[in-house]
């Protein structure tokens, strides 16, 4: 299946503040996640297990590792009129970077109108989730929508964390409340939960145009979907649909992930979002055949686990190794290892987080942490035992306590 009529512009310019330092050096969307993948790779197999092969990703903010990832692990057939095309920003329209969500996808207006397709899908490139995307254009085509926007029901008292929408008895949009202070309108039939905004957008083409236009036109406009365009074609009269993600279905779904979706905007997010996927029955499950998860494709060997003598055992439990680790001696519980890490004799890992080329160092112990790329833990070190001794190494420790080693630390 291929969907000719529509174009996919994925937003993956964040700068992602509240998940430093994991951002210090790299967009939100290109942090690495579940060990071998970033996390735009979600959204880009969203969109091709859902037929869409017409791609713009726009980028701004460091956006060099994402770019390489997605240049050498992201190759469709333009034979075919298949593409996924990184989008840098180029000051088109004036002498200023992104001002807005809304601003990225204007100032890239001439893809657009290049392209000229009937509907545009606006996607974040930040988000953790399955979704058959299809699903979502057939409701908005079925509706005659000039705008649908995807939600996902949330508890009420949670109303306040997101950008929450009201629909009418038809899902039909009747306002929009960024994060609001008081209690909302509820969806219909559920009086204990609301809708929050997941931030996709299927607009059809001359709508999307029109509103990007007048926004532009605006000068005290930040120039945002959500703060902004919503609000602005709500007052006019637009036919806004929302689509209940939580209906969406795809193939090979279980019945834990129906409805999934994470914000991993906060360490606490990214790290329980991490624990997710190590479960016997995940609520994200990435070994679903029907509904395969792409990404870069290391050429590094298998994995080794070795030595098995008294207390010098190289084992790991509940735990997702990548290709190219060797645990050698050490032990793991609950953790998630990217390519090429090495696990020395009689250190002991858990709960945590390890990227590419980490080195942890006999009778090493690391609890609750996350380690970005190319940090070597010195032997007899210990992280994630005490706030204080943490804070004054350097690290990051977040609200609940996970300890964040930035790339390339060197310690001592």
């Amino acid at each position: 299946m291929s969907i000719n009529d529509t174009l996919a512009m994925i937003l993956a310019g964040g700068e992602g503040k509240r998940l430093y330092p994991l951002t210090k050096d790299r967009a939100k969307p290109a942090v690495p996640f579940g060990g071998r993948y970033r996390i735009i790779d979600f959204v880009l197999n969203n969109f091709i297990n859902s037929g869409f092969y017409k791609i713009k990703v726009i980028t701004q903010y460091k956006s060099d590792s994402l770019n390489k990832h997605i240049s050498r692990g992201w190759t469709l057939s333009p034979f075919l009129d298949q593409y996924i095309d990184l989008v840098p920003a180029q000051m088109r329209t004036g002498n200023a970077w992104y001002q807005g969500t809304a601003d990225a996808v204007y100032q890239n207006k001439l893809h657009i109108i290049d392209e000229n397709p009937e509907y545009v899908c606006v996607f974040g490139g930040d988000h953790i989730y399955k979704m058959d995307v299809f699903q979502m254009l057939k409701y908005h085509k079925k509706h005659r929508a000039d705008l649908t926007i995807s939600g996902i029901p949330v508890p009420i008292e949670l109303a306040h964390e997101y950008g929450i929408m009201e629909v009418d008895d038809d899902w039909r949009l009747v306002n929009f409340v960024e994060k609001p202070k008081d209690k909302p309108r509820t969806i219909p039939g559920n009086p204990n939960m609301c809708l929050a905004s997941m931030g996709n957008y299927i607009f059809g083409k001359n709508v999307l145009l029109d509103a990007l236009e007048e926004d532009a036109r605006i000068e005290d406009s930040n120039h945002d979907f959500g703060k902004n365009v919503i609000p602005m074609m709500l007052s006019q009269g637009k036919n806004i649909m929302v689509y209940n993600f939580h209906d969406n279905e795809f193939k090979g779904m279980t019945p834990k992930e129906k409805g999934y979706w994470r914000d991993v905007g906060t360490i606490d997010a990214y790290w329980q979002a991490n624990m997710d996927l190590i479960d016997y029955e995940p609520v994200l499950n990435l070994y679903s055949k029907d509904w395969p998860l792409r990404t870069f494709n290391y050429n590094y060997p298998p994995a080794k686990f070795i030595w098995q003598w008294e207390d010098r055992v190289g084992m790991a439990t509940d735990s997702m190794i990548s290709e190219g680790c060797i645990v050698s001696g050490g032990t793991l519980s609950r953790c998630v290892l990217s390519p090429e890490v090495r696990i020395n004799s009689y250190s002991q890992v858990t709960e945590s987080i390890l990227m590419e080329n980490v080195n942890i160092g006999r009778h090493a112990e690391i609890r609750r942490a996350i380690i970005d790329k190319y940090v070597d833990i010195p032997p007899y070190t210990k992280i994630g035992f005490n706030r204080e001794e943490d804070l004054a190494r350097g690290f990051y420790v977040s609200e609940n306590g996970i300890t964040v080693v930035p790339k390339g630390a060197i310690l001592k």
